[in-house]
C-alpha cells in the first residue's frame, strides 16, 4: 500500500534531518536526543513546514530539541500504570475501558505524554486480546472503549477488524472510539487505503464508531487531510479533536480561534483543549502556565460560533479528569470541576486553588 511506502520513507535520523534543515549540527548532543526520544517524521508532514523559520510551529512538533534532556517532570502523570487491570488496558473511569493497541505511531510527537513507550517495544501494549474482551463483556459498567496507543491505526487492517469485531458485539456498549493522529500527520492512511474505509464503514452500521483525533494547528488543515476528514465521514464516522496547548505552537487566541473556525467548517468537533502534561522531557518546553492558559482559550472561544463553542479546558491528573472552569474572586484564584473522576466522591466536584503566574499543573 502507498501509504506503507509513506510510512517506511519516514526522517528517523539526524542525518537525516541535517539534510532538510541546514541549522542542524551531527553532534553528541543531537545523538544524545535520539537515543534516548527517537524520531520519526513522515516526508508529508515535514512538507508543512516554513524552513526558513527556525520556531515554525510545526517544526516544534516533530523536530527534537536540547530542550528533551531536561529530567524534570514524569513519565505517567495520569497515573496509567496504576490504573492498568490487564496488559495493555486500562479502567480508570467506571464507563470507559482504554486498549493501547500498539506503541507505533506514523509520527513520534514531541509533547506526546506516552514518551515512555512510544517508538521502542513496550510491556504496556495488548497481548491477550480474549482475555481483554472477557473483562469487558463481564462489567456492564463499560459503555465505550478507547482503541488507542501510540496510533490506533498504525495496527493493521485486520487487527482493526478483529477489535470491531469483537467490541461491536457487545450489547452494553454504546459506541467504540479509536485515537490516532493519522488525518494530521499520514492522512494517506485513510485516502489510500480504501480497504479501511470500508471497513470502518460496515461496522459503523453495527456500533456507532468515533475518532479522536489531534489538530493542533491550522497549518496542519491541509487538502490531504481534509479528504481524510471527508471521507470518514462520508462513512458515518463521528471525528472529535482533542487539542493540546502547546508553548510557542498554539498559545496565541488567534491561532486557537482559528483552529477552531476551521475544523468545524469540515465537519470536525471540537472537543478538548487539554492542558499540556509534566510530562519528563516535555515539561519546560511545551507547558503554558493555567491562568494564561485559561485567558487564551477565552479569547479564542469568543471567536466561534455555536458549535465551535462545545470543546472544554481540561486537564487530566492521577485523579481525574480536571476541567478548567474560570477565575475566582481572588487574585489568582481559579474555579475547577471534576469532569470525570477515578473516585466516585470526586465526581462533579469543584474546588479552587489559588495559582501563582507561572503554575503549570494542578495534582
Amino acid at each position: 500500500m502507498a501509504w506503507l511506502e509513506e510510512l517506511n520513507n519516514n526522517v528517523t535520523t539526524a542525518a537525516g534531518l541535517a539534510e532538510i534543515f541546514s541549522d542542524i549540527v551531527i553532534d553528541k548532543k543531537i545523538e544524545d536526543v535520539l537515543e534516548k526520544y527517537p524520531i520519526s517524521i513522515p516526508r508529508y508532514y515535514l512538507s508543512l513546514i516554513n524552513r526558513d523559520d527556525p520556531n515554525d510551529p510545526i517544526r516544534k512538533m516533530c523536530v527534537p530539541s536540547f530542550g528533551e534532556m531536561d529530567i524534570g517532570g514524569s513519565f505517567d502523570t495520569s497515573g496509567e500504570n496504576d490504573n492498568t487491570v490487564i496488559t495493555g488496558m486500562q479502567h480508570k473511569y467506571s464507563q470507559t475501558a482504554l486498549i493501547l493497541s500498539t506503541y507505533c505511531c506514523a509520527m513520534y510527537c514531541r509533547h506526546c505524554f506516552r514518551k515512555r513507550m512510544v517508538g521502542a517495544a513496550s510491556n504496556e501494549v495488548a497481548i491477550d486480546f480474549d482475555k481483554i474482551f472477557e473483562y469487558i463483556k463481564e462489567y456492564n459498567e463499560i459503555t465505550n472503549v478507547l482503541v488507542s496507543g501510540g496510533d490506533a491505526f498504525l495496527i493493521n487492517n485486520a487487527v482493526i477488524e478483529n477489535y470491531l469485531s469483537a467490541l461491536s458485539s457487545i450489547d452494553h456498549l454504546d459506541y467504540i472510539r479509536f485515537g490516532t493522529r493519522t488525518p494530521v500527520v499520514l492522512p494517506q492512511r485513510i485516502t489510500e487505503d480504501t480497504e479501511l474505509v470500508e471497513i470502518l464503514s460496515r461496522y459503523n452500521e453495527k456500533k456507532q464508531i468515533y475518532i479522536v483525533t489531534q489538530f493542533n494547528h491550522p497549518n496542519e488543515i491541509t487538502d490531504q487531510s481534509k479528504e481524510a476528514v471527508r471521507l470518514l465521514r462520508k462513512a458515518g464516522i463521528v471525528i472529535k479533536n482533542q487539542t493540546v496547548l502547546l508553548k510557542g505552537i498554539n498559545d496565541k487566541p488567534e491561532t486557537l480561534g482559528t483552529l477552531f473556525r476551521e475544523l468545524t467548517k469540515i465537519g470536525v468537533i471540537p472537543y478538548y483543549v487539554f492542558q499540556c502534561r509534566p510530562v519528563s522531557g516535555v515539561k519546560n518546553q511545551f507547558q503554558v502556565p493555567i491562568r494564561d492558559g485559561y485567558e487564551i482559550i477565552e479569547q479564542a472561544k469568543n471567536m466561534q460560533n455555536g458549535n465551535g463553542k462545545c470543546f472544554r479546558y481540561a486537564m487530566s491528573n492521577k485523579r481525574g479528569k480536571v476541567e478548567i472552569i474560570g477565575k475566582g474572586l481572588n487574585e489568582g484564584e481559579m474555579i475547577f470541576k471534576f469532569h470525570q473522576a477515578k473516585d466516585k466522591e470526586n465526581r462533579g466536584k469543584i474546588f479552587t486553588k489559588v495559582l501563582s503566574k507561572n503554575e503549570c499543573w494542578v495534582d
